[in-house]
């Protein structure tokens, strides 16, 4: 038998008293994660069956499936523009930030810019730089 005392010497516990509290703390604890486990494995099927309501994000402009104006793209495409002028040799992530939109609704106005001999770009995929092209000079 150990004994422990506490400060006025008073209390005594026996190893299998000991035993006994760690395994129904054990067991509790065990009960509580069964309990919690249960409780999300019901949420997860509960939004899977038919005729649940599933609740979406909404949707995001790029991803709505219309088709922007060309004036809404001609308008990123100035802005791009500027952000290029501001920060030759930029990735798209670092353009997108600066225009105040996804990365992705660039595509579109970079490829103008490009066309129209506004922007070249260097690299490719998430390594392609940017940067402004001299402007042509009337002679």
């Amino acid at each position: 038998m150990i004994a422990a005392c506490d400060s006025e010497g008073m209390t005594t516990t026996s190893i299998e008293q000991l035993e006994k509290q760690i395994e129904q703390l054990v067991r509790d604890h065990i009960v509580g994660c069964r309990q919690r486990a249960a409780a999300a494995v019901e949420r997860g099927f509960s939004s899977a069956a038919p005729g649940a309501t599933r609740t979406r994000a909404p949707a995001t402009r790029a991803s709505s499936g219309r088709r922007r104006p060309s004036a809404e793209i001609a308008g990123l495409g100035e802005r791009l523009y500027q952000a290029v002028c501001a920060n030759p040799g930029a990735t798209m992530m670092v353009l997108a930030a600066h225009v105040g939109v996804a990365a992705r609704e660039l595509n579109r106005p970079a490829q103008l810019l490009k066309r129209a001999g506004r922007v070249r770009s260097v690299g490719q995929r998430q390594g392609t730089r940017y940067f402004p092209m001299a402007a042509k000079t009337a002679s």
